[in-house]
């Protein structure tokens, strides 16, 4: 028979958790992974038992599942049995065909998502109806396994025996298929004693051999290890130690039995161990204070926010089954229940209308989220905070505080405010709800004012924007409507406090005289004599309600022309008018005059300022005139030698060009020599008529007309510089020099003043040459051979130090005698150097003299210092500078300081008392 796939009587589901839509309660968190731990499926003995699978397609359960947390994940399925798999889509299959299925079958399930480490593990144990089975992993199947189980003696697992049998059909030895072992659960957190034993592994060939037993896997010799291990001897299995299923829920482990010398004996079993949850963790919210909102007026079962909390214990049991509740509100307004809570998601909604910001902007809730399902008797719980805030709505529509609002403003002013509108808003302070605007509906039909909202206070600013005449308009009654930013809420109407009435009073003040046309513009004739009267420019007083005089005068006339009159304002003329004059800009003159009135009672002059345009039209008084008025030929006529000549007129079209070009007829040599003829109406050109002219400077007179009514003539000198010219028709300079006019006297002048310059400088050189020489011929003060300039010595030399040197270096020893000194001829001596004598004795003073004793000790130390040839300083004679002859200092060695005794030192009583004590030394007479 061949082998089949055929569709086993289970199927696992991949279920995909899907996030909450637009108005649906969220979900639990969700945890990707298998349903349960172990599951059971109970087949038919009678459909199974002599038929194949292949022909049971209808049975089927739904027991196992797995949830998926990510749409996009791939899970792949591996099965622990070789004769099972399982199809992506969760579809658990037989590879082969199964004749019989009297016994369990039990295979482990591996759940490994692409790109992901983690690995689920789950049991299934197919089990024909009629065996027992174990009860399943419900709260009381769990409190009963934990009795079985853990409080019972532990049961033995043996290794099946390997039981064969002949075919009858090709002879072939056919091994019975191994038992299945049931999964061992353990409790988490159990309390020992440890190491506690789980279940006796023993094989039926103890007897006969020696067995050693032991076990391999996660938890045993792999990490985790130590955690469960075997007596060798006598199989029992233990584990160490207490469990925790949040760090891991199962264990795989592998039996083996070998003999004495490590053979083989049994085939190894599988040993599932499962641990069983406890509801020993509480319940954690993700966050500690949730924030959520809610509009004002909201309607019963609005939503407001959702709290999460987690437990960490088995979802699928009670222990980690969360229920929320709410434990209080604050405050209890405007009921003690306003919100009630999703046990199950914990979607938070309200249940009561009369939410009002304006009475309760926030809501304090305590929220209990407790697991067990919600058992407060078992369950452990938690609490976190949920602030909801409660949003504005535009529930209160602005009202004004008055129905009447009053203010005054002066005419002619803007950008001023004339009354502030008060308004009352109850909805959230700067926001479109509370924000007021204004309007103005009635009252302003020329738009003299508008009202801006003050952004702080609320209040509407009512400020004129467009002058207001107090002649035309004395007061104003103005209709103002506010309303908010943001529209009213549905329901909510507008109030008749939003409109009131404002009256504006204008308050006269002394404007100005204004003239009617500002500027006014006249036009006459330029050359008006002066007195003529030009035009009247008077101004007018808008203050109709009061009689007063205006006055005027002169305030700007830059060419001072015009003068006014005082009482009527009539302008006349001080002087010509010139419309060529620097003051005339496009033919207009413009000048300023001042309009004041006398004021009124109160108030100050008010003055207005009016511009007068005269438009003088141009006359023809101005002849026209030549450019340019120096020019040069060549004195051979040639065709490139010629004079352009321009006419220009100060005066205006028409009165301009066309120009008239002409030579006089006198005298007779101008039309002989020269020729003008006209380019066009502005241009002309003059050149030699004859072949040669003499090299010089002509003068030559052209007159020029211009197109005026009558026109007016000018008579123009042109400066003409006949030269001999090169090849190229430009003049050459010597030629060029005299044909300017630079006669032979000129040149010898020039030359006679260079002469002069430099016989003045030759002098000058002379006179400081001969005066060094008398400086240096000038006698020294000393004897050449004192001249202590003599010894200064040149140090920037190199060379083999002093015995290299012309030098007399004995003029630097200290002398054996003074025989060279004292046998000197008369006159300046050098005593530059110690004499080798016999120093002086000076007097010792003692060391307690008697006061009267200081004179005689001072005169002895005197004389004592007078004598002693080698007392200091003896070097003052050296000399470090040459002066010249005739100073009329003495020497300073003439200083003598011997004591004299005529001296006299009575003037020392005239000095004050702090000379009274020389005074008395040596202003005592014949006694000192």
């Amino acid at each position: 028979m061949s082998v089949g796939c055929v569709i086993l009587a289970c199927t696992l589901l991949v279920g995909a958790s899907s996030g909450s839509k637009a108005g649906q309660p969220l979900k639990p968190p969700c945890r990707p992974g298998f349903t349960q731990n172990f599951y059971t499926v109970i087949v038919s003995r009678d459909v199974l038992h002599g038929q194949s699978i292949l022909k049971a397609p209808s049975l089927s359960v739904s027991a196992v599942k797995f949830e998926d947390c990510q749409h996009s994940r791939e899970v792949d399925f591996v099965s622990s049995d070789p004769n099972f798999s399982v199809r992506p889509d969760g579809m658990v299959y037989a590879e082969q065909e199964v004749a019989n299925l009297s016994e369990p079958v039990q295979f482990m399930v591996t759940a490994r998502a692409l790109r992901d480490p983690h690995i689920w593990e789950t049991t299934v144990k197919l089990a024909p109806a009629g065996h027992p089975h174990p009860l399943p992993l419900t709260k009381v199947g769990i409190e009963e396994m934990l009795s079985r189980v853990w409080d019972s003696q532990p049961r033995v697992i043996k290794f099946s025996r390997k039981h064969q049998r002949s075919s009858s059909v090709n002879g072939l030895r056919r091994q019975k298929r191994d038992w299945v072992i049931p999964p061992i659960n353990v409790p988490e957190n159990s309390r020992g004693p440890f190491p506690h034993m789980l279940v006796r592994i023993r094989s039926d060939q103890d007897k006969d051999v020696g067995i050693r037993y032991s076990i391999t896997g996660a938890g045993a010799d792999q990490p985790p290890s130590g955690i469960y291990n075997i007596d060798p001897i006598s199989g029992n299995m233990f584990v160490t130690q207490p469990l925790d299923r949040e760090e891991r829920a199962s264990f795989h482990l592998r039996a083996h039995a070998v003999d004495m010398n490590g053979n083989q004996v049994e085939n190894p079993i599988d040993l599932y161990i499962y641990v069983i949850d406890m509801n020993d963790n509480r319940p954690e919210f993700q966050n500690q204070v949730y924030n959520g909102s809610v509009a004002e007026g909201s309607k019963p079962g609005s939503s407001v926010m959702q709290v999460t909390a987690s437990d960490s214990d088995d979802s699928t049991t009670a222990n980690g089954m969360v229920c929320y509740r709410i434990l209080s509100q604050t405050p209890h307004s405007p009921i003690p229940n306003m919100f009630t809570i999703n046990s199950k998601t914990g979607d938070i909604v309200t249940v009561a209308a009369g939410l009002d910001r304006e009475k309760v902007s926030e809501y304090t809730i305590i929220v209990q989220a407790t697991d067990m399902d919600g058992n407060l008797n078992f369950g452990l719980s938690n609490t976190a905070t949920a602030l909801i805030s409660i949003t504005d709505i535009n529930d209160n529509p602005p009202e004004l505080t008055v129905k009447t609002f009053s203010g005054e403003v002066p005419e002619n002013k803007v950008n001023v405010v004339v009354t502030n509108l008060t308004v009352v808003d109850r909805d959230q302070p700067h926001s479109p709800n509370w924000n007021a605007v204004y309007r103005i509906v009635s009252g302003d039909p020329s738009g003299h004012f508008t009202i801006r909202t003050n952004p702080i206070t609320n209040e509407g600013m009512l400020t004129v924007i467009k002058p207001v005449d107090f002649e035309m308009n004395r007061a104003f009654m103005l209709t103002v409507v506010v309303s908010n930013q943001a529209h009213l809420a549905s329901g909510i109407q507008s109030s008749l406090q939003s409109t009131a009435g404002v009256t504006i009073s204008i308050q006269d003040v002394n404007e100005p005289p204004v003239f009617p046309v500002n500027p006014k513009m006249i036009r006459f004739e330029e050359g008006v004599p002066a007195g003529t009267t030009l035009t009247v420019f008077a101004a007018q007083d808008p203050d109709h309600f009061i009689h007063q005089i205006v006055r005027y005068s002169k305030l700007s006339d830059p060419a001072n022309w015009l003068k006014i009159n005082r009482t009527n304002g009539q302008i006349t003329t001080m002087a010509l008018l010139d419309r060529e004059s620097m003051y005339v800009k496009n033919n207009i003159y413009e000048a300023t005059f001042l309009a004041f009135d006398n004021g009124k009672s109160g108030s100050p002059q008010a003055s207005g300022t009016g511009t007068l345009q005269i438009y003088l039209i141009d006359v023809n008084d101005n002849a026209p005139v030549l450019i340019p008025r120096e020019a040069q030929v060549c004195e051979r006529a040639r065709p490139n030698s010629r004079v352009n000549i321009t006419a220009s007129d100060a005066d205006a079209d028409p009165n301009v060009g066309p120009f008239v070009f002409e030579l006089p007829s006198f005298p007779t040599s101008m039309r002989r020599n020269w020729t003008i003829s006209r380019l066009s109406g502005n241009y002309a050109q003059l050149r030699l008529r004859i072949p040669y002219l003499e090299a010089g400077v002509y003068e030559i007179p052209v007159i020029v007309s211009d197109s005026g009514n009558p026109p007016l003539s000018n008579r123009s000198l042109i400066r003409v510089k006949v030269c001999p010219c090169d090849d190229n028709g430009d003049c050459s300079t010597t030629e060029a020099v005299a044909a300017a006019g630079l006669g032979t006297g000129a040149i010898i002048a020039i030359l006679i003043c260079i002469i002069i310059l430099l016989s003045m400088v030759l002098l000058f050189v002379v006179w400081m040459k001969r005066r060094e020489k008398e400086r240096q011929a000038k006698p020294l003060l000393i004897d050449p051979e004192d001249d202590v300039r003599d010894n200064i010595l040149k140090y920037d030399e190199e060379g083999g130090g002093e015995e290299d040197q012309d030098y007399d270096l004995s003029q630097l020893q200290q002398p054996e005698s003074l025989d060279h000194i004292i046998n000197k001829p008369a006159g300046v001596r050098r005593v530059d150097e110690r004499p080798v004598i016999a120093e002086s004795q000076y007097p010792v003073r003692p060391s307690l003299p008697h006061p009267g004793d200081i004179g005689d000790f001072i005169n002895d130390g005197l004389r004592a210092a007078d004598n002693d040839p080698t007392a200091p300083p003896y070097d003052s004679l050296l000399v470090f500078d040459y002066e010249g002859s005739g100073s009329t200092a003495g020497s300073v060695s003439s200083l003598n300081s011997t004591s004299s005794g005529d001296q006299d030192y009575d003037y020392l009583n005239d000095w004050g008392p702090r000379f009274k004590k020389l005074a008395d030394l040596y202003g005592g007479g014949d006694d000192d």
